[in-house]
């Protein structure tokens, strides 16, 4: 099938969503993750961090309630 794509436009809506170990944070951080060992970032394609959050679940709600395509990274 022969379809045109923005694929510019289709790259720019993905963000990637990656865990992060609490331990790697600045101290400021890591008191405020509590008892947690990990949690999740959400960053645009250049690996501008947009957001920390407390599990993967709700880095994906907030990518798309912000029209964001999430994809996992490992």
């Amino acid at each position: 099938m022969n379809m045109k794509h923005d694929l510019a436009r289709m790259v720019s809506d993905i963000v990637y969503v990656k865990p992060v170990a609490v331990a790697e944070l600045p101290e400021d951080m890591r008191a405020q993750a509590g008892d947690r060992d990990q949690i999740f970032a959400v960053c645009d394609a250049d690996g501008q961090q947009l957001a920390l959050v407390v599990d993967r679940s709700t880095a994906f709600f907030i990518a798309r309630q912000n029209d964001r395509t999430p994809v996992t990274v490992h």
